[in-house]
């Protein structure tokens, strides 16, 4: 099981993560992605869902048109891990080829 990151290094990491945040009430952090219009939206689902399924570490996320809200926790771990931190990182990455910063 993935380790729990403390307080410090979580808010340490998300230096690193433009866009995400810390999660308002819960040990999670979150990012909404707005892109072009809702085929780009899907198209980053669809990439982003590979990168986790790969890795077996799923997103909590909602999709309304070009509106794509997405909340990364690690449920087993009760919090942030590295794991989430490697998919809000590859989620920027996919995000970008989209011209999405």
């Amino acid at each position: 099981m993935a380790e729990r990151l403390s307080a410090e290094a979580r808010k340490s990491a998300l230096k690193e993560l433009p866009g995400w945040t810390e999660t308002t009430g819960r040990e999670a952090i979150e990012r909404t992605f707005v892109f072009k219009d809702f085929n780009e939206a899907f198209g980053f689902m669809t990439r982003a869902a590979l990168v986790a399924e790969k890795s077996d570490h799923h997103p909590e996320w909602r999709n309304v048109y070009k509106t794509v809200e997405v909340v990364l926790v690690t449920h087993d771990a009760g919090g942030v891990t590295a794991l989430d931190i490697a998919l809000a990182k590859a989620m920027n990455a996919i995000a970008g080829q989209f011209g999405v910063a």
